[in-house]
């Protein structure tokens, strides 16, 4: 009897861890055979990277090779505009991208993610990304054609120059490469600089041959972009908190099974994740690399440049922009 006991025994244990397989191998067999394309425009030390190999990894793991990914650092597909164009067609040339306020090209209130000083710390990132702001811009996303997949969390954006600047007034006539949104331009034409768009990918040889004085961006991306070969200062002025989507598009996206946008969605979470480790990790460290390249840092008085830089875009913000702007405002938790 006690043998039989644990005979019966030892068979439902391995019903049970049968059945805790089972879901696992068929979600796999279920999935179709899919070739992503992921594009990007950091270079591969960017922690951006890591997370798309994460991802590739990842989905080509628990697909069983069923779902690809092939990815595209370093604007290798064009610039990130160009890249949106592309995932919104679904022709299948690029899927995935990373962008956040240059989506104000095809929906105005997305360039709200461009508000300068409008996000005070990562307590009130989260509070505006898992609110009631957070799901109007997913649903703003999925409109244009890319669905949202998850929030980067980008450092806060400081000034780079070859002289020092210490208040708005020693940025009269400064030519400054800044990104395609308007706001971010409206912030820094109210400074007394002149905003020069341009893609990520020409800044260096810009600064290089004097075509523009300065730039702004997260620490991540100066150190990356090797901006401490070309520039002297980093000026924290922290004008800007923000962050990229991971979207997909929504045309590719919808033809696909069940099954496999479950685990697109699982694994884009699993890697996001992957990546924000990396990226607190990084935060850390970037500051004291950059001065050993020799970059002096200048601490600033932020209040008279939040003053010039939201007082510009507010003139300038629609109404639909000014509704969110507002939500983000008030969703602070410190306040």
């Amino acid at each position: 009897m006690k043998m039989f006991k644990k005979i019966v025994s030892l068979g439902l244990a391995v019903m049970t861890a049968a059945t805790l397989l089972t879901p696992a191998t068929a979600f796999a067999e279920d999935v179709e055979q899919i070739d992503l394309v992921f594009s990007h425009i950091n270079a591969e030390t960017h922690t951006w990277h890591k997370m798309a190999v994460k991802f590739k990894e990842l989905i080509e793991e628990k697909s069983n090779g069923n779902i690809t990914v092939t990815i595209y650092p370093n604007n290798q597909l064009g610039s990130e505009i160009e890249t949106v164009q592309s995932a919104i067609a679904g022709m299948g040339d690029c899927d995935i991208v990373l962008t956040g306020e240059s989506m104000q090209t095809y929906v105005e209130e997305l360039g709200i993610i461009g508000m300068p000083y409008a996000i005070t710390s990562d307590e009130h990132m989260d509070a505006v990304l898992n609110g009631e702001v957070g799901e109007e811009l997913d649903a703003l996303m999925l409109g244009a054609g890319l669905r949202n997949l998850g929030a980067i969390k980008r450092g806060p954006r400081n000034i780079t120059s070859n002289k020092e600047i210490h208040t708005p007034d020693d940025l009269q006539g400064f030519i400054i490469r800044t990104p395609e949104s308007k706001m971010t331009m409206a912030a820094f034409e109210a400074m007394g600089a002149k905003p020069t768009p341009m893609a990520f990918s020409e800044i260096f040889t810009s600064l290089q041959q004097g075509v523009i004085h300065g730039q702004e961006n997260p620490l991540a991306n100066i150190w990356d972009a090797s901006l401490y070969e070309v520039q002297d200062y980093v000026i924290e002025t922290e004008h800007l908190r923000a962050w990229v989507y991971m979207a997909i598009s929504e045309a590719r996206f919808s033809s696909f099974s069940e099954a496999a946008q479950e685990m697109i969605q699982e694994c884009a979470t699993e890697a996001i994740a992957y990546e924000h480790e990396l990226f607190l990790e990084d935060e850390k460290n970037l500051k004291s690399k950059l001065e050993e390249k020799g970059m002096t840092f200048i601490e600033v008085d932020q209040t008279p440049f939040k003053e010039k830089a939201v007082s510009g875009v507010l003139e300038v913000l629609s109404d639909k922009q000014k509704a969110i702007y507002d939500k983000m405002v008030a969703a602070d938790p410190a306040a």
